[in-house]
């Protein structure tokens, strides 16, 4: 007995020791693979050389520079499209439309980033993006367009949108209204505030920089997708401010050479998110508009055939814009840039001087990043060598800069001016490839030491499983083997891609062994070989229930096909879950009076159920029809809001009746008991920040649970059991590794204002809902096992899930510094290291043993 006691306490200090370096290893391991990259400090001078370029008039001297949030390139150019009357303007030729490529992550702040100073960001914005309170992203000491109008001091600069702008220009502004980004709930007055100030404004002639950002087209692409009813109104209401702004250049004489830009900052995917790299988050749409543009001759087709691979026109990178607006509006190209000026423009300068020195100008910006990347060294060992064997790809680069400058001068000398601008053109580009292709500055002693402590993590959780196991070697081999198969498949960027596959085959073979295993050779049993063969079938819906991954998301799954056409199944399948839950928190108040353990659980799930229907209805009215449309007219009529307060408020006390009767030893064990309770109001708490269509995945989760509960599980097989499935479920709700596919639609639900906290809270919960349903779960199987006289069960299953946990991070770690010059490292290894994070941080540390371990302990 005392050996025991002496090896639990031995494995638990392991234990700790594991979960207390795990954190540490991940967050080093962070600051060293999303470092900020160095920038040249300071405004951008107009060199002696180009002295000629300062001197003359730009063909605009006032930016009007409008960001439609999401507007992906066929929302703008495509025959679906609402914009009209922009497509008039491309069709007169007043306006060149372009197809923008957004490189990822294609999230707000590194694009802006991209589009205000043409360098590449940091990953490490994606992360900051979601923070509204950050201030560490600050573009006030770098050079930009926004600094170099500000600097020409022919007039105010203003903005009014997105709030990001003022986080990242501190005091840039000399009129702004800021709205919140994240506020995805509302689509309307999020832009209305941002066209009150409009009219106005285009009557002023005090600036000569206007910023406008529109939230809520990207808005109802999260709530409602691409194809939702909401999104040709609000394009048309788009397309309606820029007929109201080219009207006024047309009409205002102090608007006369006004340039009107027009963009994205990203496009969105078929599910209305963005943040990875499909096609339609890296393709936003960008125009410029002017009545002087016509002087081009550049008369497009529009609108233009939908295209699957959302290229219209030609392509420019979004960093481009940089350059193009600096020679455009008469200013310096900031120091960072790596755009390269579009071409298209270059007629609206006669001399042919002036189109030369416009894109030397870019070349040797550019070969100033260049050099305080490489070292100046570089031209200088470049110039007196012949170029014959240059090693790597800075060389390759100087070699032919050293090229294009003889073979542009001769073309100009020759007076083939289109040869020369052709030839600078061609090395712009293959300088902008390099240089945006070119690892970070990684921080290789922190990517080193973290990934030391995720080793040691792991050892010390082997060492904990050692005297407390108990578990034979054929229980034992299933989880070793899913476990260092998940982390050699880390190494392939197409299985990180396509990781629910995983999921899903691993659950179902486990499955199957769990069933095979309780069998004892009595196939006969007829109500076990039922068991198993529901329980496949329900795993085998919930696997067909989302399409998710990169390669097959657009691909028929249980909700095109089934539940979105047929909006009565899907709400027969919603109440039949709400009925579930009611019956279940009915059950946990038995021993209240029949009448009050009614009132409750009908209260909060019928709350629960109006609010989840006003909102659909709301936020996708095509899934409203029939009789839940009826029901909807009797319901009580309340804001969105007070009805998710009211659900967040019941749940919070029906929570403290429950704890009180656990503290005070009184309750109904009759029926359930207090841990199952607590589970049921988690569960309308789940479905609440649960999409809709999502819902029906609860009841066959329930029947997972129901067979789960009915086998002998040891330590190791209910710790394998925890983790596929709340993998399996994870990626079923439609999750991913991609940023694309972090579901913003129940952030705000009760939230009034901007709360980090709350938000943040929210968004886990929304994104996490089904593994934190299998973590309460969990918690009440280990109950059982433990009043079954299982002692240190508990225990056997955190150290199996921090095995795990700490095995799979250190994978990921060694897959990120293997592959750090990976072509996919940002696209496909970077979003995967954040998801590690919020598995480790989030799930394991927070949820698996902070929860976790408060429920077990109340359940004793």
């Amino acid at each position: 007995m005392k050996s025991r006691q002496n090896a639990a306490f031995a494995s638990t200090l392991w234990l700790t020791a594991a979960n207390v370096v795990i954190p540490v290893a991940v967050l080093l391991f962070a600051t060293g693979f999303f470092p900020y990259k160095p920038v040249l400090p300071g405004l951008a001078q107009f060199h002696k050389d180009y002295d000629r370029l300062n001197r003359l008039d730009p063909p605009f001297d006032r930016l009007v520079f409008m960001v439609v949030d999401a507007l992906r390139s066929d929302f703008v150019f495509s025959e679906d499209s609402g914009f009209k009357y922009t497509q008039s303007l491309i069709r007169d030729g007043a306006a060149l439309p372009f197809t923008a490529h957004a490189t990822s992550p294609t999230v707000t702040m590194p694009r802006l980033k991209a589009i205000t100073t043409g360098s590449i960001p940091s990953f490490l914005d994606a992360i900051l993006n979601l923070d509204e309170t950050d201030k560490t992203s600050s573009l006030a000491s770098q050079d930009s367009w926004l600094a170099q109008m500000k600097a020409k001091d022919t007039g105010k600069v203003l903005m009014y949108g997105d709030d990001t702008w003022l986080k990242l220009f501190p005091g840039t502004f000399d009129r702004a209204d800021g709205t919140t980004s994240f506020f995805v709930s509302d689509f309307t007055e999020v832009d209305n505030n941002v066209t009150r100030n409009i009219a106005g404004e285009l009557k002023n002639s005090d600036w000569n920089t206007m910023v406008l950002h529109y939230l809520g087209l990207d808005h109802i692409g999260h709530k409602g997708g691409p194809r939702s009813i909401h999104m040709l109104p609000k394009q048309q209401e788009m397309d309606g401010i820029v007929k109201q702004i080219y009207g006024a250049i047309e009409s205002e004489e102090h608007l006369q050479s006004t340039l009107f830009v027009l963009c994205g900052d990203h496009g969105m995917n078929d599910a209305g998110n963005h943040g990875g790299s499909s096609a339609g988050e890296t393709s936003p749409a960008l125009v410029f508009i002017s009545p002087k543009l016509q002087t081009l001759q550049r008369q497009s087709t529009s609108p233009l055939p939908p295209k699957d691979d959302f290229q219209y026109y030609s392509t420019v990178e979004q960093s481009d814009i940089a350059p193009t607006l600096a020679a455009l509006l008469g200013f310096p190209v900031p120091q960072n840039n790596l755009g390269v000026f579009i071409s298209d423009f270059l007629p609206l300068w006669e001399n042919a001087v002036d189109k030369v020195q416009i894109l030397l100008q870019n070349v040797d910006q550019i070969k100033a990043i260049i050099s305080a990347t490489f070292g100046s060294h570089l031209w200088h060992a470049i110039l007196e060598d012949d170029c014959t064997a240059p090693g790597s790809d800075a060389e390759k680069l100087a070699c032919e800069y050293k090229t294009m400058m003889k073979n542009a001068g001769r073309a100009t000398a020759h007076g083939d001016v289109g040869l020369s601008l052709l030839t600078i053109s061609k090395w712009l580009r293959k300088a902008q490839d390099v240089m945006s292709s070119m690892a970070s500055n990684y921080d290789m002693s922190r990517l080193i030491t973290g990934q030391a402590l995720a080793v040691l993590a792991v050892l010390c959780a082997a060492f904990s499983t050692h005297d407390i196991s108990g578990q034979n070697l054929r229980t034992f081999l299933p989880f070793a083997f899913v476990t260092v198969a998940y982390g050699v498949m880390m190494f392939a960027s197409s299985y990180v891609e396509e990781e629910h596959h995983f999921w899903y085959w691993a659950t179902t073979a486990w499955l199957v062994l769990l069933g095979l295993k309780n069998c004892n050779g009595m196939l006969s049993r007829k109500s076990h070989l039922l068991s198993v063969i529901l329980v496949l079938a329900a795993t085998r819906l919930v696997r067909g229930w989302n399409q998710t991954g990169q390669k097959f998301a657009g691909e028929p799954d249980v909700v095109k096909t089934f539940i979105v056409p047929n909006p009565n199944l899907l709400w027969a399948l919603v109440s039949a879950t709400y009925l579930w839950i009611a019956r279940d928190i009915r059950n946990g108040f038995s021993g209240l009076p029949s009448a009050i353990s009614f009132v409750i659980a009908s209260g909060l799930t019928l709350a629960a159920f109006a609010f989840k229907l006003a909102y659909t209805n709301e936020d996708a009215p095509e899934l409203v029809s029939g009789l839940a449309l009826k029901i909807l007219d009797y319901l009580p009529r309340a804001s969105l809001l007070a009805r998710a307060q009211a659900i967040f408020i019941g749940l919070a006390c029906a929570t403290a009746g429950v704890l009180y009767f656990i503290f005070a030893k009184r309750g109904a064990p009759v029926k359930t008991t207090p841990l199952d309770t607590l589970h049921s109001l988690y569960t309308l708490l789940a479905v609440t920040q649960s999409r809709t269509t999502n819902i029906p995945l609860f009841l066959l989760f329930n029947i997972q649970l129901k067979f789960l509960g009915s086998q002998e599980l040891d330590g190791a097989e209910l710790a394998t059991s925890t983790f596929l499935i709340s993998f399996m479920s994870f990626f079923a709700f439609g999750g991913s590794n991609a940023m694309s596919s972090v579901d913003l639609s129940n952030a705000y639900n009760g939230v009034s204002n901007f709360n980090a906290g709350a938000v943040a809270t929210l968004t886990f919960i929304s994104n996490w809902a089904a593994p934190i349903y299998w973590t309460f779960a969990a918690s009440t199987l280990l109950v059982r096992k433990r009043k079954a006289g299982q002692s240190n069960v508990f225990l056997q299953h955190i150290a199996f899930l921090t095995v795990f946990v700490t095995f799979s991070a250190a994978a990921v770690m060694a897959a990120c510094t293997a592959l750090r010059t990976h072509l996919f490292i940002w696209t496909v290894f970077s979003p995967k290291y954040l998801y590690c994070m919020a598995w480790t941080l989030g799930q394991h540390l927070l949820v698996h043993v902070g929860v976790g371990g408060i429920l077990y302990w109340l359940g004793q």
